[in-house]
C-alpha cells in the first residue's frame, strides 16, 4: 500500500518513536513513560512484502499482543474502528493507494461516500397530508426531508396510540415504529428535523406532546416503569391488632396513558446500554415493538405494562453505529425492529428559515382532524382493498427474501414495517381501508430504508475475518492469492478459519476463486465479485 508512513499513522493516536536504528523502528504505546511496545522494520509479509507493526504489549488496545499489522488494518484500527470499506474510502480521498509494481499493481477504487448514498426518497413516499408538511417546511430548514417525513409517520403512528391495528396470521400489528436517523457525521441536521414536526404534533395532541415525549431510555425497568399498570399487593388486614386476612391495596396507581414516545437525540447511548450486564432494555424494547406487554423478571420490581404502545426516535452518525451495534443486538431481532434512515444536511441557511405559522397551524389543524377520527373508531382492524391486495402479491415476495449479511439481519422484518408505515399513511388520509396509494407510498420509503442500511453496512457479513478478506478483495482488482491472504493476517489466522471465511463469501456471491498456473503447484487466487 502507497499511503502515509508508520508515524503519520502511529504519532496522532499517542504512539512514540522510542528509538531507531537504521530501517528498525521501537514504538511506545499511549500511556506508557518508558521502554517500547511494538517495532516495524523487522516482519514483513513473506509473499507481498508488506511491512508489518509486530505488537508485544497486552495493552496497546485496539492490538492484541504478539500478533503483527500491516499499515492498512493498523490504520483501519486506530481511525476507522476497524471499518475496512471506510478506511479504504479515506485512504483513496487521500490521494493515496496504488502498490508496488511487484505484485501486480493495485489502485483501490471504491465509492466516495457521496457515490454511496441512497438515492432521493421516491416520490410516491411524499403522500397525501404528509408530504404536504414536508413540503411546507423544507424550504425553511437546513434538515433533510427524508428526516422530517420519517419523524412525523412515527409521531402520528404514537399519537393515535391502540387505535389502529392489522393482523399478520395471529399477530396484531399496530403503528408503533422505532426509526433511527444515521447522519455521516454530528452536521447531518437530525436534532433541527424533530423541531417543526413537533409543532405540528402538539396542534394535534397538546397532551401528549407534553406528557408522553421523553427521554433517557437506560435499561428495560425504567422503559416499563413509564407505561406501567398500577401495581397491587397483598397485605395483611388486622382488626384489633389481630390479622383477620389478606387485602389487595394499590401502592402506585400506574399510567393511564400508555402511549410513549421516545426521542433520543444520543442513540449511540443507548446501544452502549445494551452491552451492560444484566440490562434488560434490548428483550424489553424488542417486546415493546411486538406487543406492548412487558414484564420484568427483577425480583424486587414488580412493574409491568398492559397494552403500552411504544415508538422510538434516534439520532445517531454512522461510523457510532457501527462501532456500537453489536452482533448480538444484530442476530437477536433488536436491530430489525428499527427503520434505519440516512439523513443529511439538504441546504445552507446561514439566516435560518420560517414557515409561515398560519400555514403550518392549518395543516397541524388537518392533521389533528385525521388523528382525532382514528381515535374516536376505538380499536380498528385495517385491511387491504382489492388494488393494494394485488400490489400486495406481487411483492410479498421480494419482501421475503432471505438476505445475506448484516444488512440482511437488519432488513428482515420488511413485511410488518410497511404494513405498518402504510397503516400509518391511511390514518393521515383518514381512509378506513388501506389503498394502493398507501402502500406504494410505504414501499417507496422502505425501498429508501434499505438502501440506507446497504450504504451504512456495505457487504458486511458480520464475520470479522471474512469481512476485512471482503475489504481486501474490493481493493485489489487483480485478485489476491491465498499465501497473501495468509499474511494479510500476520499469519494469526489458522487455513481452516481463513477457508470457512472464504467459503462465507462464495457463499454469498462475493468472492470467486481461480487457479493460477506457477510452473509448480497451481496458485489459488481470489477476486472480489460482488459490486463495487
Amino acid at each position: 500500500m502507497r499511503g502515509p508512513d508508520w508515524g503519520e499513522i502511529l504519532e496522532p493516536h499517542g504512539w512514540a518513536l522510542a528509538r531507531q536504528f537504521g530501517e528498525v523502528c521501537y514504538w511506545r504505546r499511549p500511556g506508557k513513560d518508558s521502554g517500547w511496545s511494538a517495532t516495524t522494520g523487522i516482519c514483513t509479509a513473506k509473499d507481498t512484502g508488506y511491512p508489518l507493526l509486530r505488537i508485544f504489549s497486552t495493552n496497546a488496545h485496539p492490538f492484541e499482543a504478539d500478533q503483527a499489522y500491516n499499515r492498512f488494518r493498523v490504520f483501519a484500527l486506530l481511525n476507522h474502528d476497524g471499518d475496512y470499506e471506510a478506511a479504504a474510502r479515506d485512504v483513496a480521498g487521500q490521494g493515496f493507494g496504488e502498490t508496488r509494481q511487484s505484485p501486480p499493481s493495485v489502485r483501490i477504487r471504491t465509492p466516495s461516500a457521496e457515490d454511496s448514498w441512497p438515492d432521493p426518497l421516491c416520490e410516491e413516499a411524499y403522500h397525501g397530508l404528509a408530504g404536504e408538511l414536508v413540503r411546507l417546511v423544507e424550504p425553511h430548514t437546513e434538515a433533510d426531508p427524508v428526516a422530517l417525513l420519517v419523524q412525523l409517520l412515527v409521531g402520528v403512528g404514537n399519537v393515535i396510540g391502540r387505535s389502529a391495528y392489522f393482523t399478520a396470521e395471529a399477530d396484531r400489528h399496530y403503528c408503533n415504529e422505532f426509526a433511527v436517523l444515521v447522519g455521516r457525521s454530528a452536521k447531518g441536521r437530525k436534532g433541527t428535523s424533530w423541531g417543526y414536526v413537533h409543532q405540528a404534533l402538539a396542534r394535534a395532541d397538546l397532551t401528549w406532546s407534553v406528557d408522553c415525549v421523553v427521554s433517557g431510555l437506560s435499561s428495560g425497568e425504567g422503559l416499563i416503569w413509564g407505561v406501567r399498570d398500577p401495581i397491587v399487593t397483598r397485605e395483611k388486614r388486622k382488626e384489633k391488632n389481630r390479622t383477620v386476612g389478606m387485602e389487595e391495596v394499590i401502592t402506585d396507581p400506574g399510567v393511564t396513558d400508555k402511549r410513549l414516545l421516545v426521542l433520543e437525540s444520543e442513540y449511540a447511548g443507548v446501544l452502549r446500554m445494551l452491552e451492560r450486564t444484566g440490562n434488560s432494555l434490548s428483550a424489553t424494547m424488542r417486546q415493546a415493538w411486538e406487543t406492548g406487554n412487558l414484564r420484568s423478571l427483577v425480583k424486587n420490581n414488580p412493574a409491568r405494562a398492559t397494552d403500552a404502545h411504544i415508538s422510538v426516535i434516534g439520532h445517531i452518525t454512522a461510523d457510532e453505529l457501527r462501532r456500537y451495534l453489536s452482533t448480538t443486538e444484530v442476530a437477536n431481532g433488536f436491530g430489525n425492529r428499527h427503520l434505519w434512515v440516512c439523513v443529511r444536511r439538504s441546504k445552507l441557511l446561514p439566516e435560518g428559515g420560517s414557515v409561515p405559522p398560519s400555514e403550518l397551524q392549518a395543516l397541524g389543524d388537518r392533521l389533528a382532524m385525521a388523528i382525532s377520527m382514528a381515535q374516536q373508531r376505538g380499536s380498528r382492524r385495517y385491511r387491504r382493498d382489492d388494488a393494494a391486495r394485488e400490489l400486495w402479491r406481487n411483492v410479498y415476495a421480494d419482501l421475503s427474501a432471505d438476505r445475506a449479511g448484516i444488512a440482511g439481519s437488519l432488513l428482515a422484518r420488511s413485511e410488518p414495517h410497511v404494513m405498518r408505515l402504510a397503516m400509518i399513511y391511511a390514518v393521515i388520509d383518514g381512509a378506513e381501508l388501506i389503498r394502493q396509494e398507501h402502500l406504494l407510498a410505504a414501499l417507496a420509503l422502505w425501498e429508501y430504508c434499505e438502501a440506507s442500511v446497504r450504504c451504512i453496512f456495505g457487504q458486511s457479513l458480520g464475520d470479522p475475518v471474512a469481512d476485512e478478506i471482503l475489504a481486501l478483495l474490493r481493493v485489489n482488482q487483480n485478485g489476491v492469492t491465498r499465501n497473501a491472504i495468509r499474511d494479510f493476517f500476520g499469519r494469526n489466522q489458522s487455513s481452516d478459519r481463513i477457508t470457512q471465511a472464504l467459503h462465507l463469501l462464495q457463499k454469498h456471491h462475493l468472492a470467486s476463486c481461480r487457479q493460477e498456473q506457477t510452473g509448480g503447484r497451481p496458485s489459488e487466487v481470489w477476486c472480489f465479485a460482488g459490486r463495487r
